[in-house]
């Protein structure tokens, strides 16, 4: 055991035989998820940090996995992952991990404003500019990630408010329109969608950059407001509250001053959800969204958890996106795919259980110095 750069979080040692379900779960499928990622090493490579997956071994096994063929056996399968890795329990303060879900909204929407589709979802803004963290530029604020360029320096950007008053009004940077502003701050949250078009043609709107302002969850807020009950304030009572209050929804969807820039991206294969951050496509049930301060990209790791209905989820899972409100070392947001009934069932994921991080084999003795 050993404490990372996040104390108290402890890391602890497992045998393949400790995870519940490992035996049963579909290492085949979880493959397959992993070795998507050998395609996109040249365009991002994982992406250690404070946690220590060598990311020089993390990019050797998935050349390995590149050279292997996409439908590997099931024993194949299980074997490549016994062989390559070894499983580290990662246990915060509480001693226990957190998962919640997201999916890929299916809506309407134009490429055009008419009378029907009028709320917007904008492109990058050209003066808007991302710091590298460990690096940012002289009498910047270290914890600012993105702000605006200005003739005399840099600024903060203008957050959700103030973009949904006009902001970026007259700039030609509506990507594509919508008829429902819930709709559209859903998909901000959720980070991709897809567009179904009037001429019956579909397209794909994927993250392309943020504001850097601190994402709020405005189930929260509506907590605090008495609007909901805790514990009840999940997707579909928030989307039921602002529907049933289109007055009051402008201020408190506003709580969140995270806003989100989007780009379109193309649909290689609609099995798949989108490229995410780390350029590999999103695979349902496979790919999870971890804190990409602490995790390298494409890392595998077990999770025990449960859905809403009490249904056991334990599964090995892919590192392959991050989220602003996906923080912490055993954090994870669950893909669970496209459409209302991938969304069902993200929006009711709020659970706890184990967060097991693969480790590359040929580094694990040091991980557990914590020299890796």
């Amino acid at each position: 055991m050993r404490e990372t750069s996040v104390p108290p979080t402890e890391i602890r040692h497992r045998d393949f035989a400790d995870l519940y379900g490992w035996a049963e779960d579909d290492h085949a499928a979880a493959f397959r998820a992993f070795r998507r990622g050998a395609k996109s090493l040249s365009e991002a490579s994982p992406k250690g940090r404070s946690l220590g997956v060598d990311p020089g071994a993390l990019r050797d096994i998935l050349s390995r996995a590149g050279t292997r063929p996409e439908n590997l056996g099931e024993d194949e399968a299980r074997r490549f992952f016994e062989t390559e890795f070894t499983p580290f329990e990662i246990l915060p303060p509480d001693s226990r991990g957190f998962f919640t879900g997201y999916y890929e909204p299916i809506v309407a929407g134009s490429r055009s404003r008419t009378a029907e589709f009028i709320v917007p979802l904008y492109r990058r803004p050209p003066d808007l500019v991302e710091f590298d963290p460990e690096d940012p530029p002289a009498g910047i604020d270290p914890s600012w990630r993105f702000a605006r360029r200005t003739a005399t320096g840099y600024t903060a950007y203008a957050d959700r408010g103030e973009i949904e008053a006009g902001f970026l009004k007259g700039r030609g940077l509506e990507l594509v329109f919508l008829a429902d502003p819930v709709d559209a701050f859903f998909i901000h949250i959720q980070g991709a969608a897809r567009i179904a078009l009037p001429d019956g043609g579909s397209m794909r709107v994927t993250y392309a950059a943020k504001t850097g302002h601190p994402y709020t969850p405005i189930g929260r807020v509506l907590i605090e407001m008495g609007a909901l009950e805790k514990g009840k304030a999940d997707m579909k009572a928030i989307r039921a509250w602002l529907a049933a209050h289109p007055e009051a929804a402008p201020q408190v969807m506003a709580k969140n001053r995270s806003f989100i820039f989007f780009r379109e991206a193309s649909v290689e294969d609609p099995k798949l959800g989108p490229v995410a951050a780390a350029k590999t496509p999103l695979t349902p049930g496979r790919s999870l969204a971890v804190d990409r301060l602490l995790h390298s990209f494409h890392s595998p790791v077990w999770i025990e958890t449960e859905l809403a209905d009490r249904t056991a989820f334990r599964r090995l899972m892919i590192a392959h996106d991050t989220g602003s409100a996906i923080i912490g070392p055993a954090r994870g947001d669950i893909f669970f795919g496209s459409g209302d009934e991938a969304g069902a069932l993200a929006g009711g994921m709020a659970a706890a259980g184990r967060f097991v991080l693969f480790v590359p084999r040929s580094t694990a003795d040091r991980f557990l110095r914590g020299d890796p």
